[in-house]
């Protein structure tokens, strides 16, 4: 029994033990996205609405500020639906898209010309850090030769600024 205890004694000082030890951060954004100018649809016939000057409305501007180079894509989606508006009764054809309106440095001058356009969404390789700024153009036509109901139309451009 005594030889026991000591047997005992000597094998606890390497007994294992483990615990699981947390270890927390938080990443700050390197890309910031800002609206710079709301857009306001003009209704330059009865059956249209369409953010483009030429047709009274105001196009929206989305600011993009990017900290660091070739880490992000700029994901920017014109509107297919209305967020808000009077009853309709007959569908709406959406059209729209994006464009660099204006850039922070010479360098990001390209991003237009690599530019991929797919359904409702254009995205840009923000290769460059700085500021760009994206125009946003969208028309929504109703019916066949149909008025749009009077009423208040609001429709929401979706950006987003995704880590490569």
């Amino acid at each position: 029994m005594k030889y026991l205890a000591v047997a005992v004694l000597i094998a606890l000082p390497h007994m294992a033990s483990a615990e699981g030890v947390q270890i927390e951060g938080n990443v700050q954004a390197k890309c910031i996205i800002r609206t710079d100018r709301t857009g306001v649809y003009g209704n330059p016939t009865a059956n249209k609405l369409s953010a483009s000057p030429a047709d009274g409305g105001v196009s929206p501007v989305i600011r993009f500020d990017v900290a660091l180079a070739d880490y992000y894509l700029a994901r920017i989606t014109h509107p297919t639906s209305f967020s808000t508006s009077p009853a309709l009764t007959d569908t709406v054809t959406w059209t729209g898209g994006t464009s660099v309106s204006s850039v922070s440095t010479a360098a990001m001058s390209g991003y237009d010309a690599a530019k991929v356009e797919y359904d409702a969404t254009t995205e840009f390789d923000l290769t460059v850090a700085g500021t760009t700024w994206f125009k946003v153009d969208s028309t929504a036509e109703y019916g066949y030769n149909k008025a749009f109901p009077a009423g208040t139309y609001r429709a929401i451009v979706q950006a987003e600024c995704i880590a490569k």
